[in-house]
């Protein structure tokens, strides 16, 4: 996927973007693959939907979550991975992402499903959300969250522990960097069995392969099968969390 992408189209960032991301002013995103994915989903949203929309989360993980709360906020939500699932468990959802073009496809899923009155998808970054203080009862992120500063890091998890509520909870689903999340006093759980991403076709799998797990591509065209085993791509499945339940 590093290769679809070169420094010529790192214009496509805005200012602000430009700062957290490329903050020395130049990079090469065929040498880093952070800012590879950046541009993927600005230059090619949909794109990028169609390998979320495959790698569905541990049902699991959904059930944890807390149901019935008034207000959750979501930071990084991409097209919706995760936010379509929220609907059902908050009062009132407020979806925050940088990527003006995920923000697009993201509010036309959310109007086609006719929750667009409850939820909220609004422009901001891991560093400064635009929520007040004690805002939301459950705070999460999906697949978005690093201990780098671009995409979280110590500034990023003050931020989503200052919106949420004293006896709310801050959740990072699928998270990586599991000891420094507990040096901070995350708890961890996972949810066992098999998982695959689920692909609508068989020649989906195989061009998605293709892009973003290359060295499983041959294994995805021989199997025949649009379902395949997140084992096979060699990629942890979406079936953990990382928490923290904040003192009242």
């Amino acid at each position: 996927m590093q290769r679809r992408y070169t420094a010529a189209e790192l214009s496509v960032f805005t200012r602000d973007e430009a700062s957290r991301f490329v903050p020395s002013g130049n990079g090469d995103p065929q040498q880093d693959a952070a800012l590879a994915w950046e541009l993927l989903y600005r230059l090619e949203p949909e794109l990028y939907d169609r390998l979320a929309t495959a790698e569905r989360l541990h049902p699991g993980v959904v059930e944890w979550l807390p149901r019935g709360v008034d207000r959750i906020a979501e930071v990084g939500a991409g097209t919706g991975r995760l936010t379509m699932e929220l609907i059902e468990r908050g009062q009132h959802i407020v979806a925050v992402e940088p990527a003006l073009a995920l923000r697009r496809i993201l509010r036309r899923k959310l109007a086609a499903t006719g929750h667009g009155s409850r939820a909220q998808v609004i422009r901001g970054f891991f560093d400064q959300l635009p929520l007040p203080d004690d805002f939301a009862d459950l705070v999460v992120a999906c697949s978005a969250f690093t201990p780098s500063g671009e995409h979280g890091g110590e500034s990023g998890l003050a931020e989503m522990e200052r919106v949420c509520r004293p006896g709310g909870r801050v959740a990072i689903i699928w998270p990586n960097h599991l000891d420094w999340l507990a040096a901070r006093g995350y708890r961890y759980v996972s949810f066992p069995g098999p998982m695959s991403v689920e692909f609508v076709s068989h020649h989906e799998a195989v061009e998605l392969a293709e892009i973003f797990y290359p060295e499983a591509a041959g294994e995805v065209r021989r199997r025949g099968s649009r379902k395949v085993r997140f084992e096979v791509l060699g990629v942890n499945p979406p079936r953990d969390v990382a928490f923290k339940v904040l003192t009242e």
